[in-house]
């Protein structure tokens, strides 16, 4: 671990620096979910989830489908849909040790973000699943989360990133494909080509 020499350890030490957030900030914590927490997580596609296990260690999964994937069964209860993936599930893994999850959704072009966190729980109920199914098919589990905190977050990270500001992204060239992460850190026993042909096999196949 890389040493260094004014590390901030306590709380006191910290408020000291930052100072304490206004009342404005505070009282805007929900503890279910209102009209405006509805309306944006209707009309969100793409969503973060953070999940940790028994050891504390974390894991951030993105989730992403058409908008309004993640239904409202009230407004204390979430529902996501857990889609095809690699078998992994770290999110499963964790959440069946540690139902603690924290979830930031978004949408394209929308500067503010919405912050929800809670406890979850790894449903099966067929009218459930039915109900969330794209394309024929539907999940094979689903992540419900019991709302226990929801607050929207400013502007101020996707300004300073220009995140949603077409002119201002980056050339990708020169960034390694996923096949190509994936033999060098598996030192897998296949040329990247070879890989390449089976990330896009499984993005065209296994979507649904």
């Amino acid at each position: 671990m890389r040493e260094f020499k004014d590390v901030i350890t306590t709380r006191e030490a910290f408020r000291e620096i930052m100072g304490e957030p206004s009342e404005l900030v505070t009282r805007k914590t929900l503890t279910a979910l209102d009209k405006h927490c509805a309306t944006f997580i209707n009309r969100s596609p793409f969503a973060l989830i953070c999940s940790v296990d028994d050891r504390g260690d974390m894991d951030i999964s993105p989730k992403g489908d058409p908008a309004g994937f993640v239904k409202i069964l009230d407004n204390e209860t979430l529902a996501i849909p857990d889609r095809l993936g690699n078998r992994r599930a770290d999110t499963i893994e964790n959440l069946l040790l540690n139902p603690r999850v924290g979830l930031i959704f978004l949408i394209p072009g929308k500067t503010e973000t919405l912050r929800v966190s809670g406890s979850a729980r790894i449903v099966r109920d067929e009218s459930l699943r039915a109900s969330m199914a794209v394309q024929g098919k539907n999940p094979d589990l689903v992540i419900v989360v019991d709302v226990e905190e929801a607050f929207f977050h400013c502007s101020k990270c996707m300004i300073r990133s220009k995140l949603w500001e077409v002119d201002h992204w980056p050339d990708l060239e020169g960034l390694p494909r996923l096949a190509e992460t994936m033999v060098d850190a598996g030192k897998l026993e296949i040329s990247e080509s070879q890989m390449h042909d089976i990330v896009l096999n499984d993005e065209k196949t296994r979507l649904y």
